[in-house]
């Protein structure tokens, strides 16, 4: 996961970017959706990003490293039940939440259709690069 998130800020261009990665049971994303975003289920990842990280990200303005983009965190056992049985589709399942969480530090939305197309396009191509 470390690894993958250094690689995807890469790309992103954002290699002096900082951000933490928590991997939680459905219990404490419940809870976490709950009091954030008053949802009161189990989701795959959510993403709280530092105040100002977003508008720096949406302007493009020049950045003093480090920039703490945020926290993403991930439930293991939603991404556990969604990856299926193959071997390596845990795997697969996890990189897709992180990059998925990532772009959401970054300004990246999914809520209109324009922005779910946009989005879905950028964790693709990250996803390929992997």
């Amino acid at each position: 996961m470390r690894r993958l998130a250094r690689r995807t800020l890469r790309r992103l261009k954002l290699s002096s970017a900082e951000l933490s990665i928590a991997l939680v049971d459905d219990a404490e994303i419940r809870r976490l959706n709950r009091i954030y975003r008053r949802l009161d289920r189990a989701t795959d990842v959510l993403a709280f990003g530092q105040a100002g990280a977003e508008m720096l990200m949406r302007q493009r303005l020049p950045k003093d490293p480090p920039l703490l983009l945020g926290d993403v965190v991930v439930s293991v056992e939603t991404a556990r039940r969604r990856a299926g049985k193959p071997a390596d589709a845990l795997d697969r399942e996890m990189a897709r939440v992180l990059i998925h969480g990532i772009l959401h530090l970054c300004g990246y939305d999914h809520h209109a259709s324009g922005d779910r197309i946009r989005m879905h396009a950028q964790e693709s191509a990250l996803r390929k690069e992997r």
